[in-house]
């Protein structure tokens, strides 16, 4: 990941320990499992369980961990949060070392590194706005989602071949070791001393960051647009493998290749963000990722009456392409139009639509298992649509340029 001249250096320190601690998460979160089943022999039902208690914190923690980030400094938060990861999967490592490792200590291990996944996850989009100006928002959120992207495109990877060349150890040691050095990186960060506000219960500061979001006019349709494309996501990525080896005919191997297509497409749209960003209106780019998605849909669908894995990987390709468009202006947007000490509740509350993942699982299991996984492509297709429909229907794709900060004494209109 270059440094970039026109980003201050500050603010690369945080790209650069987002890059350490995106790589940490996926590497531990490959690991984990591979460790359960070849290590502990766990079962499909314990690895089932496992998974869980490694997902669980997004939905137990999002809100309280935005609520903290506007309470004290997030880079403190931040790196608190990502202490707590580099000690458990240490923790690990020194149970694996003694022979002591069992399921439930892995499942608890897990759960509290992904616990600072969450509060790291939430207090990054917060704090960048402190240490870029507006007009760098874009460039800023670009790079913070190139680094998440390498890290998801490279990170299985690396933890699943750590895991089979040298064994659980090493794997979860390296991962400790980039989160620690996340740690270090977030040490040098200068965050600006926010004004204090009146402390209140957390229940009403909690009120306020969701009423902030579900009454302003841009937030609101960003949401539900959001919640509405991971259901559709998660539909089709649950029946895609095996129709992907019945229907298509592909092996292991062409099935990983497929599936890869949409990393390659999160990268190339991440280094080209900034630049489509300059050039196209923003609120036409905010809403070409729920269209790609759209097409990407059709696209996957098509493959039901064409059935080559070319039209496979290019459906993936776009949703790699078009929504981490999304990702990147919608992030400038929610910036943007934040008073600064809401930052934190807000970006949990975004969070809380990854909520939608497990929902559009669900449906692909029942559709799928009652219907066919035909169906559940042509019904994602058809989400998909409905999506693409909220945000192009909402005032947000009207914006000619990327709004003005808004601070917190500001009257602020949702």
């Amino acid at each position: 990941m270059s440094t970039s001249p026109t980003l201050p250096a500050t603010f690369n320190r945080l790209a650069w320990s987002n890059l350490a601690a995106q790589s940490a998460e996926q590497i531990a979160l490959a690991a984990a499992p591979i460790v359960a089943v070849l290590t502990l022999g766990v079962a499909e039902g314990a690895s089932g369980l496992l998974q869980t208690a490694l997902t669980l914190p997004f939905v137990l923690f999002a809100i309280p961990a935005g609520l903290l980030a506007d309470r004290m400094s997030r880079r403190s938060l931040m790196a608190g949060a990502e202490a707590l990861r580099a000690a458990a999967l240490a923790s690990i490592v020194l149970l694996v070392a003694t022979g002591a490792l069992n399921l439930p200590l892995l499942a608890l291990l897990g759960f509290a590194a992904v616990c600072g996944t969450v509060v790291y996850s939430v207090a990054a989009p917060a704090l960048v706005p402190a240490l870029v100006g507006p007009e760098l928002l874009p460039a800023a959120n670009a790079r913070i989602e190139l680094a998440r992207t390498i890290a998801f495109a490279s990170g299985p990877a690396l933890g699943g071949a750590l895991v089979g060349w040298f064994g659980a150890s090493p794997a979860f040691g390296f991962a400790a070791v980039l989160s620690a050095i996340a740690v270090v990186l977030l040490r040098g960060i200068y965050e600006p001393e926010r004004a204090a506000t009146p402390r209140r219960h957390p229940l009403q500061e909690i009120r306020e960051g969701a009423a902030f979001v579900f009454h302003h006019a841009l937030l609101k349709s960003v949401f539900i647009t959001q919640f509405i494309f991971n259901t559709g996501w998660f539909l089709q990525l649950a029946v895609f493998v095996p129709y992907a080896v019945r229907h298509l005919g592909l092996s292991a191997t062409g099935v990983g290749v497929v599936l890869t297509m949409y990393g390659v497409g999160m990268v190339i749209g991440a280094l080209l963000a900034t630049r489509v960003m300059r050039r196209v209106a923003f609120g036409t780019v905010v809403g070409l990722g729920p269209v790609t998605g759209f097409i990407a849909a059709l696209v996957m669908a098509l493959t039901v009456l064409v059935p080559t894995p070319w039209l496979a990987g290019l459906s993936f390709f776009l949703l790699g392409v078009g929504p981490i468009l999304w990702v990147i202006s919608t992030t400038t947007l929610r910036q943007s139009v934040t008073p600064p000490r809401l930052l934190g509740r807000v970006s949990a509350i975004n969070i809380m639509s990854y909520g939608a993942r497990p929902l559009g699982s669900a449906l692909g299991a029942i559709v799928g298992g009652f219907y066919s996984a035909e169906a559940c492509l042509y019904l994602a297709a058809a989400i998909f649509g409905v999506q693409a429909l909220v945000i192009w229907l909402s005032p947000a794709v009207a914006l000619d340029r990327q709004p003005a900060m808004v601070e917190d004494g500001a009257a602020v209109r949702c």
